[in-house]
């Protein structure tokens, strides 16, 4: 019997189309609310304080409706906050603004358009065709698409139209790279290999990423930081901030076997309520003493959220 064969991505090669310079996300006070069905407010997200590096990768982590996508939204222009300041490069920002690019979960390719001329729908106002032609070819590159280029979407598999959303995304260069669970709807083999894809993208030109995700593993694969968002206990309906910041610190990539993602993947679960069962031993005996001490617990809010791990 013939065995099934999986396609191995080539590394990514460095880019040579000009790309804008990673830029600094920043974060003061920003709250959002809703009219409530029943009229009234629901607040979604409240007292949100946070700055992201310059390439910097960052997953959003935390429950269903806890206001994840919102803020992705926010930083994007897309949707206004009702308080604080939301600023890139110390500029606020603007609606739909032009230095941040989406890629959504489903594709949203336009069925009609090859997947070079979706790709193409992504670049700059104004683009001459022959530097806009360059740069579509470079990026279907990038994603390993050069063979499909003819193809419209209904002949390309799901995580083949997933990275045209990324091309697309990346066309216009953008300083921050907003990730909406890109790949949720794919297999678990192309998810896997679509982060390598992301990281290696990332290497060649390291713009800034948040990353929306409720894959704590992918979260853990692909982060500089965990930022995990939630409602406090002690005030419910009143909307969600950030409950703690987990450092991943390890460079990538990361070997997705290493003991030490696995309890920091169990550290998050507890956070989230999920019960890991992983064996208590001297490591995650001494986390749990180290939060007892900073009062930093599972379910209640960090006066110190940024937490290094280093083992």
């Amino acid at each position: 019997m013939r065995r099934p064969s999986f396609r191995k991505f080539c590394r990514v090669p460095a880019s040579t189309v000009a790309t804008a310079p990673a830029l600094r996300v920043s974060l003061r006070g920003v709250g959002r609310t809703f009219p409530a069905p029943g009229g009234g407010d629901k607040p979604v997200l409240r007292d949100i304080d946070l700055d992201i590096r310059p390439g910097e990768i960052i997953a959003l982590l935390g429950p269903s409706g806890c206001g994840k996508s919102t803020l992705l939204r926010l930083i994007g222009g897309l949707d206004a906050a009702d308080a604080g300041e939301l600023t890139l490069d110390g500029t606020p920002v603007a609606e739909v603004d032009q230095r941040s690019a989406v890629a959504f979960q489903e594709p949203r390719l336009l069925p009609w358009r090859s997947i070079a001329r979706n790709v193409a729908l992504g670049l700059p106002r104004g683009t001459a065709k022959p530097d806009g032609d360059a740069r579509v070819a470079e990026l279907l590159g990038l994603v390993q698409l050069e063979h499909a280029a003819a193809l419209r979407p209904r002949q390309v598999s799901g995580g083949m139209a997933q990275r045209a959303s990324l091309a697309r995304a990346l066309a216009r260069g953008p300083g921050v790279l907003l990730l909406d669970e890109p790949f949720g709807a794919l297999d678990a083999l192309t998810r896997l290999t679509m982060q390598d894809l992301l990281l290696d993208i990332h290497a060649s030109r390291p713009t800034t990423v948040v990353l929306v995700t409720h894959d704590v593993d992918e979260a853990l694969t692909l982060a500089d930081r965990v930022v995990l968002l939630g409602e406090d206990p002690a005030a419910p309906g009143k909307g969600s901030g950030i409950r703690s910041i987990l450092d991943v610190g390890k460079p990538r990539p990361r070997d997705r076997a290493d003991p030490a993602l696995a309890l920091l993947r169990a550290d998050l679960l507890e956070r989230l309520g999920v019960d890991s069962h992983h064996t208590p031993n001297y490591v995650t005996a001494a986390l749990r003493k180290q939060r007892q001490q900073i009062g930093d617990q599972p379910t209640g809010t960090s006066t110190e959220p940024t937490r290094p791990h280093a083992f």
